[in-house]
């Protein structure tokens, strides 16, 4: 199985942008703010399956897996919205994660 790349969220994320820009608010630093808010609303709908479920039925029960990725899955549109509003390059955010991973490493 091939890794699903930022680069492949974000060309996705374009074609839907592309496509539904006459009802869409634009992708622009103006509407990042919104962008995350969205976002959080949909980080919010992923905390309240894990909230209202156990771990056993998040792991075996295939309904409540579906509903959890897919949520997950709202989350990172959202994400590359919010890159793409405020033209964030995959390599731009690939630097900014090894250095704070770096960071994380000597930080303890």
């Amino acid at each position: 199985m091939q890794d699903f790349t930022i680069n492949q969220m974000q060309a996705m994320q374009k074609q839907l942008q592309d496509k539904y820009s006459a009802i869409w608010e634009p992708i622009q630093p103006e509407t990042g703010k919104n962008k995350l808010l969205w976002m959080v609303e949909e980080i919010g709908e992923v905390a309240h399956i894990i909230k209202k479920n156990d771990c056993e039925k998040i792991m075996k029960d295939a309904d409540v897996r579906k509903s959890l990725v897919e949520e997950l899955a709202d989350v990172l549109m959202y994400y590359n919205d919010v890159m793409m509003c405020y033209n964030i390059s995959a390599g731009e955010l690939k630097s900014a994660y090894e250095e704070k991973f770096n960071k994380n490493m000597i930080r303890w």
